[in-house]
């Protein structure tokens, strides 16, 4: 059985089913479109958590204080085209990872995994880590394009990329293939928190809206209650792996291929001792106004496309 989505229709129950591929191309597409509208806000995130990277709080100047100052600081410096720097790589990234993730959700749903105690969860986790590891060459170039800035506003180490192909041959010339996946080991566990919560909280979040029948069963508006239910959870879990791949993602790499941060476990203690712990929850504010609008318009526009293809094959049979 298909990914389902069960409607009542006077007194029968008419399902639409999507398969896996077509849940892939309106996964990406869906989170694409998303992410034009919330790259800005990942711009300002970026920043917010490269600053004061490992060092006290009150010893290091604050070119970006609070959101909308922030905004109007990348503008400044930037341009208005500033803030969508890194759009193309993160357009790549959400094409790629959510691709991956919705495709592999789906026959994880097909194969009714989904059905059994924790099966939404560790569903969502699993189709998160694949998704996150195929789209971290993209995730590393749109972090190290969005810290790059003037020099009296530049926070964390300044790549100097041109173009994400530039980056592209950068990174595989000094690093060589595995160079690309960089910061890898923060970004999985990133997405798997974030895909689990995700995709557990919105399926029932949605589930929950429809039983108390306040909106038309049929309404957008039961997707968008459902994924503003989600893009709480979300945020509250993903914004410390979210620090901790960012610092991942953007740190130099020198000619022997040594870092200052060794992987998710030795930069969080890091950042614990030498920041302090709320600096886990550095860039929250920008976090929520990144994630809960991509976290609503992804599932939005992922549900709506999927009622249109699914009743676009049942017309077709």
């Amino acid at each position: 059985m298909h990914l389902a989505r069960a409607q009542k229709a006077t007194g029968a129950e008419a399902v639409e089913t999507v398969p896996p591929a077509v849940d892939l191309v309106l996964g990406a597409s869906a989170c694409c479109l998303a992410c034009v509208f919330t790259n800005p806000l990942e711009v300002v995130k970026t920043r917010l958590q490269l600053q004061g990277e490992l060092q006290a709080r009150g010893t290091y100047p604050q070119p970006y204080r609070g959101f909308m100052a922030s905004v109007a600081a990348v503008a400044r410096a930037d341009g208005l085209w500033g803030l969508q720097k890194g759009l193309a790589a993160g357009l790549l990234y959400q094409g790629l990872m959510n691709g991956v993730r919705f495709y592999c959700y789906s026959l994880a749903c097909q194969a009714g995994l989904t059905q059994q105690p924790g099966g939404t969860v560790v569903a969502g986790a699993v189709a998160g880590a694949l998704g996150a590891f195929v789209g971290s060459p993209a995730y590393l170039i749109k972090t190290q394009l969005q810290a790059q800035t003037v020099a009296a506003m530049a926070v964390g180490h300044q790549h100097n990329h041109q173009t994400v192909l530039g980056a592209l041959e950068t990174i595989w010339r000094q690093q060589g293939l595995l160079g690309l996946w960089q910061g890898v080991g923060g970004a999985v566990p990133r997405v798997m928190v974030g895909s689990a919560a995700q995709l557990a909280t919105f399926t029932s979040a949605k589930a929950w809206v429809q039983k108390q029948q306040w909106l038309p069963e049929d309404s957008w508006l039961v997707a968008l209650a459902g994924g503003m239910i989600s893009s709480i959870a979300v945020v509250v879990v993903m914004t410390p792996f979210d620090v901790v791949s960012t610092r991942l993602y953007n740190q130099p790499v020198d000619r022997a291929g040594r870092v200052t941060l060794w992987g998710l476990t030795d930069c969080m203690v890091k950042i614990w001792r030498q920041e302090g712990p709320l600096a886990l929850y550095k860039g929250l504010g920008p976090a929520y106004l990144r994630l809960g609008p991509h976290t609503i318009l992804s599932m939005l526009f992922w549900d709506e496309l999927r009622k249109l293809a699914g009743r676009a094959q049942h017309q077709g049979t």
